[in-house]
């Protein structure tokens, strides 16, 4: 397995071990004490599932009390995924990291507490698996606004994206409430 730190302090993307041959694949999508020896010491309590259609964007979502960490994974598709920075005290509030996550590639994200997070489906159709580091709470989630010009996400849409109500209602990064 690899693990590549990114430009935003916690961003992880992990290249998990995949065994293959005329039959198929096999690869583990998680071993806690493997990811832990790894640096990636973390407790997972909430795993979810989602598909998606082509050119869904969905987020940028974050709590703001209950910060949640995700380890994120695309099962079949390909997904352009993005986690922005909150942490008022990181040298890098404000900043974006966006990397492809494929189903061929077996891919992972780590976003850390403390980032908001959304993703724009490529292809066709998209399953997407996400691990949290904290339980879903609804009266706790905030959305930053996807398409705010500070934080240039330089989104691949392929004509106007498709975006829930609550999405669309995102707010600015220079209003937003953020993290210490």
């Amino acid at each position: 397995m690899e693990i590549e730190e990114l430009p935003l302090p916690g961003c992880l993307l992990i290249r998990p071990d995949v065994y293959g041959d005329e039959r198929g694949f096999f690869l583990e999508l998680y071993r806690e004490s493997r990811y832990c020896g790894l640096g990636l010491d973390v407790r997972f309590t909430q795993d979810n599932f989602s598909r998606s259609r082509q050119g869904t964007l969905r987020g940028l979502h974050y709590q703001l009390t209950k910060p949640q960490g995700k380890l994120v994974q695309v099962v079949r598709g390909e997904v352009f995924d993005v986690a922005v920075d909150l942490r008022k005290q990181s040298p890098t509030f404000g900043q974006s990291i966006a990397v492809r996550l494929t189903a061929e590639g077996h891919e992972q994200f780590y976003v850390p507490p403390g980032c908001a997070h959304g993703f724009y489906v490529v292809s066709e159709t998209a399953d997407f698996l996400y691990k949290c580091t904290a339980d879903y709470d609804a009266a706790d989630e905030r959305v930053l606004l996807w398409n705010d010009p500070d934080l240039k996400i330089n989104w691949p849409l392929s004509g106007e994206p498709i975006v829930s109500p609550k999405d669309q209602q995102g707010i600015p990064l220079f209003d937003a409430d953020v993290y210490p």
